[in-house]
């Protein structure tokens, strides 16, 4: 059987598309890029904007239209949503509406053995592996229906982590740490995500581990710690939703456990004397309620800190959450303009950082080859990789310098 997998959504979205490609390798199946040539495709979904659900149904009818005698399998967050499954069991060539990432199901589904469904993704189409540590959500934001898909947190064994990393360290010079709210890990275990890092860089030899999205309020001094201790082992690099710098929209979206203040000092307290420190961050621009006042809360907070990075999404609302019932709601033209707003000034803020690491030194990890290799630095900024023995999947050390559109390395001399 030939099975051609898609992801649409985050991370750890992307885990479980690997998980399934591992079952079906385990099962002596056979994965396409191809979806004229496949039997099944798998559809990983995402349920966090309008956009993401819309990407999914063009998806699959862009599938169905290349390989009408196509069987298709839809999995993720939009399938877990029951507004959603009628819709999606409705489009073309679908034939299973699989809720979250149910491998027992999926397993199933596939018409494989059961037994597969524990097969780990040890080997990863990505030259940077994905490690998910735990799934799910305990907090309510009300914007927010990933939380409703993924269930509560749930945090995997450090023991089982530590062997599958040994695993994808053999395969991949990075490891990227994910998850759902991956600063609860250990929550339900007696330990804690900065403890985990610890382990995973003395038992785990030579690899770069980077984490994903985390909460700033809940990088604790062992997490902080291992942030700045190498960069060549932890990525000095932290992706901290932000969503707005109003705290009056901070308690509308039930984010009660910082405000924007307590956002900059921990932020700050982070990066004060790290010669390199990446920075990103989301913000949800429109929120029901958000006043222009408020809006400009926001500028100011981004302004404020030296942010490499800002993913901007318009407010969308979500069936199911306590956003859709509140008052406020504001017009479309408001929510595009704010959010251009935005993204200008995260894009100001990027060239910024970019240039100020022009001439510098950088560990570079290849992700593309062909014939215009690229490589991401452990400020996870994308560069240009300028010397061809370094194929995908490769580490090295280069200086950087400016290049045509955004930055490229230089090879260092020896």
């Amino acid at each position: 059987m030939k099975v051609h997998l898609q992801t649409i959504g985050c991370r750890a979205n992307q885990y479980d598309t690997e998980a399934v490609g591992a079952m079906l390798m385990a099962g002596g199946h056979q994965i396409t890029a191809n979806v004229a040539e496949a039997d099944v495709a798998v559809i990983n979904s995402c349920a966090v904007t309008l956009e993401a659900e819309a990407d999914l149904r063009q998806r699959v009818r862009r599938a169905a239209r290349a390989n009408p005698g196509l069987r298709t399998v839809v999995m993720g967050c939009a399938s877990a949503m029951p507004e959603a499954q009628q819709a999606i069991a409705a489009l073309p060539t679908v034939q299973h509406v699989i809720p979250g990432a149910d491998m027992v199901r999926m397993a199933n589904a596939l018409e494989l053995d059961a037994a597969l469904a524990s097969s780990l993704p040890t080997t990863q189409r990505g030259a940077r592996a994905l490690l998910r540590v735990q799934d799910g959500c305990d907090e309510h934001c009300t914007f927010c229906a990933t939380r409703i898909a993924r269930g509560l947190n749930r945090s995997r064994s450090p023991a089982i982590l530590v062997a599958e990393a040994r695993e994808l360290a053999n395969r991949h010079p990075e490891i990227v740490l994910t998850g759902i709210h991956i600063g609860t890990y250990g929550a339900d275990q007696g330990t804690s995500l900065g403890e985990l890092v610890e382990r995973l860089v003395l038992e785990v030899p030579d690899v770069r581990f980077r984490l994903s999205s985390i909460e700033a309020t809940e990088v604790d001094d062992k997490l902080a710690e291992m942030l700045g201790s190498d960069a060549r082992r932890v990525a000095p690099y932290l992706h901290a939703p932000l969503q707005s710098g109003s705290d009056r929209i901070l308690k509308r979206m039930g984010r009660h456990w910082y405000t924007a203040s307590r956002y900059v000092t921990a932020l700050e307290k982070l990066v004060a004397g790290m010669p390199v420190f990446g920075l990103g961050a989301d913000i949800i621009a429109g929120f029901p309620g958000e006043t222009e006042e408020d809006h400009e809360a926001t500028l100011e907070l981004v302004k404020s800190l030296p942010f490499s990075a800002i993913h901007v999404f318009p407010y969308s609302a979500r069936p199911g959450t306590a956003a859709v019932h509140m008052a406020g709601e504001l017009r479309k033209a408001v929510i595009v303009q704010r959010a251009a707003e935005l993204r200008a000034l995260g894009s100001h803020k990027a060239v910024q950082y970019q240039n100020a690491r022009i001439g510098g030194e950088a560990e570079i990890v290849v992700t593309d080859g062909g014939t215009q290799p690229r490589g991401v630095t452990e400020d996870f900024l994308t560069v240009a990789v300028t010397d061809a023995r370094y194929p995908r999947g490769s580490r090295f050390r280069a200086r950087l310098e400016a290049g045509d559109s955004g930055l490229r390395t230089k090879p260092l001399v020896g």
